[in-house]
């Protein structure tokens, strides 16, 4: 049952993955992800039903429009295969949970945020709030049906003491983390913390040790310099993410310490 459950959240993603990409392009770019319909960045033509089947399509057309042949970015089809990946691997690791639905939310909403913050050094309010809000909400219900209240008042209060943190980083260091990060923060606190304190803490302290790692490299390898901003939103996605899928193995020494 369960590999049923990982595929069909594996199908599901791809359509997600789907949508992400026009949050990817028109956000950033303050135009509406309703409407007009998806359409060929050359020439303007909309593009078919049949031609927006994700990564088949994609396929299908070789990377091009099928239109006037000009090239179609990999990264759509990248962006609607990690998609699908993410909700597979979120699928397996949560399994047949209420939660599973607020996990699939942050997944999606945390590639489309860390692929905007890479391309632009930027976290729009109008994807981190609407994460917000959906993960607080799906996680009120999961409460309700489950009656785990202890959980998400844990999950509110990481929430809290995230939003806290990144706000003092802000005002101390205002080049270093930007207000999106702060905003994006009590997302995370809220996630994690639904999972256990230890988890907010795991994601916390692995975000900041892959943004010191690759930061570093990247300074060395002189391909950055130390005035750059840095996007310090996809380190904070790449930390959830691994608290999520490798937390109970990077936790279980401590645990086992602790007995």
């Amino acid at each position: 049952m369960l590999g049923l459950l990982i595929g069909y959240c594996a199908l599901f993603g791809l359509i997600v993955g789907s949508f992400l990409n026009v949050v990817i392009y028109r956000v950033p770019r303050k135009e509406s992800v309703v409407s007009p319909r998806s359409a060929c960045p050359t020439c303007g033509v909309p593009i078919s039903a049949r031609d927006n089947v994700p990564i088949f399509s994609w396929l299908f057309l070789r990377g091009k429009c099928r239109n006037c042949h000009s090239p179609i970015s990999m990264r759509y089809p990248l962006i609607e295969a990690a998609t699908a990946g993410l909700f597979a691997g979120v699928a397996a690791r949560i399994g047949f949970s209420w939660s599973l639905p607020a996990y699939l939310v942050l997944a999606a909403g945390l590639l489309a945020l860390a692929c905007t913050d890479l391309e632009h050094l930027l976290l729009p309010k109008r994807i981190v709030y609407p994460v917000l809000t959906l993960v607080g909400v799906l996680l009120v219900i999961a409460a309700a049906i489950t009656h785990h209240w202890h959980d998400l008042l844990i999950a509110a209060l990481c929430a809290i003491v995230w939003f806290v943190i990144f706000f003092a980083m802000n005002a101390i260091s205002p080049r270093l983390l930007g207000f999106g990060d702060v905003r994006l923060a009590p997302v995370l606190g809220l996630a994690l913390g639904w999972l256990g304190v230890r988890y907010a803490l795991l994601g916390f302290f692995a975000a900041n040790l892959v943004g010191a790692i690759l930061g570093l490299s990247l300074i060395a390898t002189k391909q950055m310099s130390r005035q750059q901003q840095i996007p310090y939103g996809v380190f904070l996605a790449i930390g959830t993410l691994l608290a999520i899928f490798a937390g109970p193995e990077l936790l279980r020494p401590f645990q086992s310490l602790n007995g």
